[in-house]
């Protein structure tokens, strides 16, 4: 295990993240980018910290161009957070992604600080970014997490990690 990644900031394993999630306030510059345009721009993210899984960014929505998102009609449930709207990235009117995004817009007791608040999947999009690092996508695209070279795993994610 690393004592600290390439930020410079102390290594973090992901099985020490608290279960129920931890928010936690980053001001670390973020973005996400998707064919050639900037879709997200913040540094005043809110980082989720769960058992087993690398962090997930929420980004505040005044920080994202949201004329470019449209609601998609998914939806699923968290046991935390509650329930879960997804959406679509659409550029020239067009459908870039399904399903780009998530957000909790009437969260749970406990995540207030997260309503509406939007949490990209790296995998489905060109770039995202924590600070000068490139984000890695976690793996199996069901989590959305954000691997940096601070975090160390397992990761909950891959086939077969799913009921742990």
């Amino acid at each position: 295990m690393n004592a600290t990644g390439t930020s410079g900031r102390p290594a973090e394993s992901v099985w020490d993240y608290p279960r129920p999630p931890r928010l936690e306030a980053d001001s670390r510059h973020v973005i996400v980018d998707f064919a050639g345009v900037r879709i997200a721009d913040t540094r005043r993210s809110v980082r989720m910290l769960e058992t087993s899984h690398p962090p997930v960014f929420y980004v505040p929505p005044q920080d994202t161009h949201q004329e470019l998102l449209r609601e998609s009609g998914t939806q699923t449930w968290c046991e935390w957070k509650g329930a879960a709207t997804y959406w679509d990235l659409r550029i020239d009117g067009m459908t870039g992604v399904p399903d780009v995004a998530w957000s909790y817009e009437g969260p749970s007791p406990g995540f207030a600080a997260i309503a509406g608040f939007l949490a990209f999947y790296p995998s489905r999009v060109d770039h995202c970014r924590v600070g000068d690092e490139e984000v890695v996508a976690q793996p199996g695209d069901f989590y959305g997490g954000w691997i940096t070279s601070e975090i160390n795993g397992p990761f909950k994610g891959p086939p077969g990690t799913r009921g742990w």
